[in-house]
C-alpha cells in the first residue's frame, strides 16, 4: 500500500509538514498524554526514556541528583515546540529536530506500554484486538520519525 510523503525537505532547508487535521489532533493527544506522565517520572511507562546509567543504587541516585531535571527539561521543551509547531507547514531546522526527539520519545513509551517486538509485522495488523489501536498509533509514529530523519539527511 502506498502513502504519500508527509515530512520533506524544502531546497530552502526548512522541513515541510503535510499534515492532515485528525493526524494533527491525534499529536495533540498524544503529546498532552506524555506531558502528563512526564510530571509523574515514577511511572513505569517511562523507564525506557530514564534508564539507569548506573547498576549501583548509590551512584545512580548521584546521577539522577544531578541531571535528572535537565534530562525532563529537554523531552518537556521538545514536547512544547512540536505542541506549539504541530499546525504549520513548515519547521525550521532546529523545530524539526525537537520533533524527532519528541517522536522518539512517544515511540519508547507506547512501545514499551505495548512490549513491541522487533518482528511486529504491520501488513498483519488487526484493528479489531484490544492494542490494535495502539500498535497502528506505534506504526504511524515510526513512520512519521522515518520521514523526518529522511528529510533531515538530505544536504
Amino acid at each position: 500500500m502506498y502513502f504519500p510523503r508527509q515530512i520533506q525537505r524544502d531546497v530552502d532547508g526548512k522541513v515541510r509538514l503535510h499534515l492532515q487535521p485528525h493526524e494533527v489532533a491525534l499529536l495533540r493527544e498524544l503529546l498532552d498524554e506524555l506531558k502528563t506522565l512526564l510530571e509523574d517520572p515514577e511511572d513505569r511507562a517511562l523507564r525506557r526514556l530514564f534508564p539507569p546509567a548506573h547498576t549501583d543504587r548509590e551512584n545512580e541516585e548521584q546521577y539522577r541528583s544531578l541531571v535528572g531535571d535537565q534530562l525532563l527539561t529537554g523531552r518537556m521543551k521538545a514536547l512544547a515546540t512540536i505542541r506549539d509547531t504541530v499546525g504549520r507547514d513548515t519547521l525550521a531546522p532546529e523545530e524539526a529536530d525537537a520533533w524527532l526527539r519528541a517522536l522518539n520519545d512517544l515511540r519508547l513509551v507506547l512501545g514499551t506500554r505495548l512490549d513491541v517486538k522487533e518482528d511486529l509485522d504491520y501488513e498483519e495488523l488487526d484493528l479489531t484486538e484490544p492494542r490494535g489501536r495502539d500498535l497502528a498509533v506505534y506504526g504511524y509514529l515510526s513512520w512519521l520519525q522515518e520521514q523526518l530523519v529522511e528529510a533531515l539527511a538530505v544536504e
